[in-house]
């Protein structure tokens, strides 16, 4: 189950849904478990491979290289500039990049007509609720993510029986 909250635009003073996550994110030892049971490679095999996934992706990308891992996307760095930008192109040097982000595309497979067939890391049956209605009762079930959150991952102190709805 996806969440969402209703917030409202500085724009146009529009309502709209807005997804967010939920308790606490998933740990690395979280994800090895999982792995570990759908494999035949054992946990800690599982988890060493994903603690050193991301100095070899960077290394990767540090070289201007695309990283693409199959089933989940493609990952590569943007530059994030100074704002201050140059009359000529030849004026144009690193100086002006004042930062590095890391870009994601989650992976998309298409069919011989061009037809999106399958979004990787997108359930095609995701079932939103608005959080509010959870929070007030007006829903009832299980929240296998823990207590609704704002989009910042969860609760940074590790509560997860803090509910910040009140």
């Amino acid at each position: 189950m996806a969440f969402y909250k209703k917030f409202q635009s500085k724009l146009n003073d529009l309502w709209y849904p807005k997804a967010i996550t939920t308790g606490v994110p998933i740990t690395t030892d979280k994800v090895a478990d999982k792995l570990s049971v759908l494999s035949t490679v054992t946990r800690g095999d599982t988890y060493a491979v994903l603690k050193n996934l991301g100095g070899v992706m960077a290394d990767y990308m540090a070289m201007g290289r695309t990283v693409k891992l199959e089933g989940v996307g493609t990952f590569y760095y943007t530059a994030a500039t100074n704002k201050k930008g140059v009359t000529t192109p030849d004026e144009v040097n690193s100086a002006q990049i004042n930062g590095i982000r890391v870009r994601f595309i989650p992976e998309v497979k298409r069919s011989s007509s061009k037809q999106i067939t399958t979004r990787s890391m997108v359930d095609v049956d995701v079932d939103w609720t608005d959080v509010e209605k959870l929070a007030n009762g007006t829903i009832t079930g299980g929240n296998p993510g823990g207590n609704p959150g704002d989009n910042t991952g969860g609760n940074p102190d590790g509560n997860e029986n803090e509910n910040p709805l009140g």
